[in-house]
């Protein structure tokens, strides 16, 4: 896109510099061979995350499928490049290895194709290429690959009449294989973003702070400037394991799921940092995780007093979370929200047995003694939480 249709001129003199003259975007098909894919070891990265569920890119604006689509006639990864069902092969090994719910991406239009472009010249009056192309590939992964999440991206300013998307969501909600367990999100149509949908997203790396009175997901990128894989990135390009918990305890904290976005490569790896970064996550969880998993938001997000203090709600439990993201130097937590109840409240960190002691501020607030410990003895890193019991 930005090389070809906005000419962008980095893009254009990249090209030039790096390919031969008369490149073309299909010339890229072959060169993309997935020979180091292996989907097992994926799936057991995805699980070491912590993650619940996981959303493939089946197919984006350039319309290039990862399964043998009837409807991209030798413009998918089984026709051309890995010769392999790459989104089969991701499916099974997901269910097989993991609980994860396993998702789908899929772009509704496509940015070069000559139907798309035809039908958007005729201001979107004809319908030759969603009911030739589009819609048709959505029911065919639904019914292949019966996907529990369907991502759906790239409206290409068509209104949803023309996707006919509430045709397709009647389908997949009442008689499709998954009618029982799918969920969807709000990009279904120009006007439908942040409207309409299971879940919002409003925008890409989307994170508002406070609470949304619909459920939403900050789907965002640990590379700052890419959903893909750069072969030029450097380190400081990437979000570090402190701004990724952050992520996690502010979108949590505000009602929403973190969607956490990598870029595999050419020939199907996972590149280390990414994988680095996904097990990092998954061990702050194994310490953390009963302030994020089935947690609700609580009446306050973050704390009026200390700052970097965000709050969850475990209904079972009846616990209040309060994931603090930097360990004071004091020893002692001040926290403005809680209203504690003298000789009820308990106050307990995540991964350390003992309980804390603690004492009320008024009407509302209280402060806490943390542990003294070495680095070596702290449950994890990077942030963490106290559960607090019996609060008001």
């Amino acid at each position: 896109w930005y090389w070809q249709k906005e000419k962008r001129e980095p893009y254009v003199k990249f090209m030039d510099t790096n390919y031969p003259p008369g490149f073309s975007y299909e010339d890229f098909g072959p060169l993309f061979t997935a020979e180091f894919f292996d989907p097992n070891q994926w799936a057991d990265i995805l699980k070491a995350s912590g993650a619940k569920y996981v959303v493939l890119t089946s197919k984006h604006h350039e319309g290039f499928t990862l399964w043998g689509s009837k409807y991209s006639w030798n413009w998918n990864a089984v026709d051309v490049g890995p010769k392999r069902d790459l989104v089969a092969e991701l499916a099974t090994s997901v269910r097989n290895r993991t609980d994860l719910h396993f998702g789908l991406y899929h772009s509704l239009f496509e940015w070069f194709n000559p139907l798309f472009l035809e039908d958007a010249t005729n201001a979107f009056k004809t319908r030759k290429f969603p009911t030739s192309k589009s819609l048709p590939e959505l029911y065919e992964i639904v019914t292949k690959y019966q996907p529990e999440i369907i991502w759906s991206d790239g409206d290409g300013n068509a209104p949803d009449t023309y996707w006919n998307s509430t045709g397709f969501l009647a389908w997949l909600y009442n008689d499709s294989p998954v009618r029982d367990t799918v969920v969807t999100n709000d990009r279904w149509g120009a006007g439908s973003i942040c409207a309409h949908g299971g879940f919002y997203t409003c925008s890409d790396r989307y994170n508002p702070g406070h609470l949304l009175p619909h459920k939403w997901e900050n789907c965002m990128t640990i590379d700052r400037s890419s959903w893909g894989y750069r072969r030029d990135a450097r380190l400081s390009d990437y979000l570090t394991i402190q701004d990724l918990v952050k992520q996690l305890a502010e979108t949590v904290s505000c009602g929403g799921n973190l969607l956490m976005n990598i870029g595999p490569t050419h020939d199907g790896r996972i590149p280390v940092v990414f994988e680095e970064r996904l097990r990092q996550v998954g061990a702050w969880l194994e310490v953390n995780g009963e302030a994020i998993y089935g947690t609700k938001p609580w009446r306050a997000q973050n704390d009026t007093v200390t700052p970097g203090v965000w709050y969850t709600f475990s209904p079972k439990e009846g616990k209040v979370n309060a994931i603090f993201l930097s360990w004071p130097v004091s020893g002692i937590l001040e926290l403005g929200e809680p209203r504690a109840k003298l000789g009820e409240t308990q106050v307990k960190l995540s991964g350390y047995k003992e309980l804390l002691k603690w004492v009320a501020l008024g009407e509302k607030g209280m402060v806490i003694a943390l542990p003294q410990l070495t680095p070596q003895q702290l449950p994890c890193q990077w942030g963490w939480t106290l559960q607090l019991t019996d609060i008001n």
